[in-house]
């Protein structure tokens, strides 16, 4: 059994992105279900859409030593332009990316 340590990510899209893009979401579940192929330590948890922002939000288990922005920057090349970033949260929260409309 790999006992390997992980760490929980959210990947968050934007009501305004989705909106924008509605064929994106479902792009990013393909995009994220192809990664656990290359990278087998790579889970998504748990996809959902958020009803009072609007917002898709999938949480991610990624193994303590791969790098989320190289997937991050994978998947910009596959989607619409894109702004991407890591949003403010508290030490004991899992880290969250947000990608919006490119200002």
């Amino acid at each position: 059994m790999d006992e390997q340590e992980s760490v929980q990510v959210e990947l968050r899209i934007s009501y305004r992105y989705a909106t924008a893009h509605p064929w994106v979401v479902q792009a990013i579940g393909g995009f994220l279900s192809a990664y656990f192929m290359e990278h087998p330590g790579f889970r998504v948890q748990r996809y959902m859409e958020e009803l009072e922002s609007g917002t898709h939000l999938w949480i991610c288990e990624v193994p303590t030593g791969m790098k989320f922005l190289r997937l991050l920057k994978r998947l910009k090349e596959d989607i619409p332009p894109c702004d991407a970033q890591q949003t403010a949260t508290d030490p004991p929260a899992r880290p969250r990316y947000l990608i919006d409309c490119a200002e």
